[in-house]
């Protein structure tokens, strides 16, 4: 695919709208990236790290010029752009995306631009990070990921394949769904698993009622499991609404699973609850390990070592010589005299294999992956 010129329009500075930014940028250094976000803030940033070539001071103020208009906003600001979005003033043949995680709402609410005759594409870039906001914004976040496409059969092929040759520096995967196959997807790989780590995390806080020791038991595993329930609040409320009807369903065949599993449990059935841990394990063990999906992959490297002061300074000296950033750090256990846990959290599975090879050079501490 050649390199594109022309003007993006991109509404929205985060983590996702400024590494779309970057990555489009990188394919197609001809073209010129306008940029515009609520944050005053992250769009003068954006301008100064270079993430986008000029500023827009509204909305409006970009529609008009773009060939290509990416929506990188929480999905109810989408729905909102979508509706208020001056048709008139677009130019023919542009070509407007989003990247929210629900997609049935939202193309409904493009049925405007559609009818218009602006070819309307749902996006969903299932790529992410535990870090925000635009500084953290990196052309190669997306790269082997699977980036999820719902045109409708109003758009014509061409113009879908435009939007992959305008994202063709994300190095994603990209994947044609409908709207309804992507939310019923989503809905149970993404969606349902963090109202279920929220619900456990809600659980543990009824039970330390009862006795304070439930919290600083649950520090170590628990706390892993959980990880997920500790995401941006006010989008997942968003998201729940938007994918409502899909999660309503998962909600039922979620208690017809819970009410077999208790029968197993009061019954005493043990070569059924064996079955349901081995498939279980055997489906995981199964998934692939090296992919990146819609839920963001924590890249966990554990190290052990001994208990002594400036042990901490002296593992992650050793990883700043050699450029390696790590986005996390954990002590998960540490007695006097014996060795403690480090747990090390990287952006990439790269950045985890440079920071094992790293260690393995300068220290003779023992590293496993999480």
């Amino acid at each position: 695919m050649g390199r594109l010129e022309g003007k993006v329009f991109i509404v929205g500075l985060g983590l996702i709208g400024g590494s779309i930014a970057l990555a489009i940028k990188k394919a197609h250094p001809e073209a010129m990236i306008i940029g515009y976000d609520v944050n005053e803030r992250q769009l003068g940033l954006a301008r100064s790290l270079k993430v986008i070539d000029e500023a827009a001071r509204s909305p409006e103020d970009g529609y008009g010029q773009a060939d290509l208009i990416v929506l990188a906003v929480p999905v109810m600001q989408t729905e909102a752009l979508l509706s208020s979005m001056p048709l008139e003033r677009l130019k023919r043949g542009v070509i407007v995306t989003d990247v929210g995680s629900t997609k049935q709402r939202i193309v409904q609410g493009a049925r405007r631009l559609l009818d218009h005759g602006v070819a309307f594409i749902g996006g969903h870039p299932m790529a992410g990070s535990h870090k925000s906001g635009v500084a953290a914004a990196r052309a190669h976040l997306f790269e082997n990921a699977f980036y999820i496409l719902t045109p409708t059969d109003d758009v014509p092929p061409q113009q879908v394949e435009a939007l992959k040759q305008w994202l063709a520096g994300t190095k994603a995967q990209f994947v044609i769904l409908t709207p309804k196959e992507h939310d019923r997807i989503t809905g149970v790989i993404s969606h349902f698993p963090h109202l279920i780590a929220a619900s456990l995390v809600h659980q543990a806080r009824e039970y330390e009622c009862e006795n304070a020791l439930v919290s600083r038991l649950a520090a170590g595993g628990f706390r892993d499991i959980t990880r997920i329930a500790s995401s941006n609040p006010e989008m997942w409320r968003d998201i729940f609404i938007h994918n409502k009807h899909e999660l309503l369903a998962l909600f039922d065949r979620w208690i017809a699973e819970m009410e077999r599993l208790r029968s197993f449990v009061e019954e005493e059935n043990s070569i059924a609850i064996y079955h349901y841990f081995l498939e279980a394990k055997q489906f995981r063990d199964g998934l692939p390990s090296r992919t990146k999906g819609a839920i963001p992959s924590f890249y966990d490297l554990y190290v052990d070592v001994p208990d002594y002061p400036g042990v901490i300074s002296e593992v992650t000296g050793y990883l700043a010589e050699e450029n390696i950033s790590i986005t996390n750090i954990r002590i998960i256990e540490t007695r006097e005299e014996i060795y403690g846990v480090l747990r090390l959290s990287f952006q990439s599975e790269d950045d985890r294999a440079r920071a094992k090879a790293c260690l393995a050079k300068h220290t003779n501490y023992a590293t496993y992956e999480g």
